[in-house]
């Protein structure tokens, strides 16, 4: 079943330059139907200029391909009609209710049915009658975005392109947000949406880590964890800030973080990071090997390509 999904997107050797800095660089990306694709980057690596050029707003210096079916280059206002786009800034109306801003984009996309399809919206995300009679400057961060999303999915797109949509938002909005993500998966919406949120990423089908506009990394979160090739260490006992200042002055240590009363440490040579701790193995310590997980696996992306970079 999942070989016969079609492509969403299918897109190769995107370029896009603001003032003769490349922002994206050779890009190639496939999505098919009724997956989650997640975005990682560092700011400025060119999440939200790809997602741009995805959905028609922006046009890219070279490249070509398809979204939905449409050219990129040719056929943009198809695009930007058959889905739908979430900025991370929250760029609706404070002054309009809930009901009034989403009859606005009803009307702005030129629907037909407006008032079902708007009600359809609200009831999809569990927005109540009075709610809907809400100022939406007055609302949370969490039901602002809530309502975003309701905008988004209101002309019944077949993909969605959110930008960072979650950020500012609490862990139970979070995940409230990402449980409404996987529902419209299941009704074959594709989903690219941009995180700096690892349990987030965590939940996407496919994750592609992006760094001066290039790929550093493309796959399950399970396989880009596994192709970090990192060991991993948590050591409790006393005076842990001593033992990670100490073991950060040794070169075969990559990381140290202290989380409460744990220490983690990661390296990518496992008898050298051997080594390293071993003067610390005392009756003091208590140590543990233990698997790495996504946030390492990023970080040690990133301490990567800081060297690749680096002029």
């Amino acid at each position: 079943m999942e070989g016969k999904r079609k492509l969403v997107i299918d897109v190769h050797n995107l370029c896009k330059s603001f003032d003769e800095r490349k922002a994206v660089d050779n890009l190639s990306i496939k999505i098919k139907e009724g997956q989650i694709f997640g975005f990682l980057g560092a700011n400025g690596s060119g999440k939200t200029t790809t997602i741009r050029m995805l959905c028609g707003l922006l046009t890219p210096d070279s490249g070509s391909g398809t979204c939905l079916g449409y050219d990129i280059l040719k056929e943009s206002n198809e695009i930007k009609k058959n889905s739908g786009y979430m900025t991370q800034s929250f760029s609706l109306y404070s002054d309009l209710s809930v009901y009034e801003n989403l009859s606005f984009i009803a009307r702005i996309y030129g629907v037909k049915n407006r008032k079902q399809l708007v009600q359809k919206s609200l009831d999809r995300l569990k927005i109540d009658s009075q709610m809907q009679k809400q100022l939406t400057g007055t609302l949370s961060g969490g039901w602002k975005q809530r309502l975003a999303l309701a905008g988004a999915i209101l002309h019944e797109p077949k993909l969605l392109l959110l930008d960072e949509p979650t950020a500012g938002v609490d862990p139970k909005a979070r995940r409230d947000f990402w449980d409404q993500i996987h529902q419209l998966s299941t009704e074959g919406i594709t989903t690219l949406v941009s995180t700096h949120y690892m349990d987030e990423a965590e939940r996407c089908d496919t994750l592609g880590y992006l760094s001066r506009g290039r790929w550093l990394a493309l796959g399950t979160a399970d396989q880009i964890i596994a192709n970090s090739h990192l060991v991993c260490w948590n050591c409790r006992g006393p005076c842990l800030a001593r033992v990670s200042r100490k073991l950060k002055e040794t070169e075969n240590v990559q990381q140290t973080s202290i989380f409460g009363q744990t220490l983690h440490i990661t390296g990518t040579d496992e008898q050298k990071l051997e080594e390293a701790i071993k003067p610390f193995r005392t009756s003091e310590y208590i140590w543990e090997k233990v698997p790495a997980n996504l946030e390492d696996a990023f970080i040690n992306y990133m301490l990567h390509t800081k060297e690749r970079f680096t002029v």
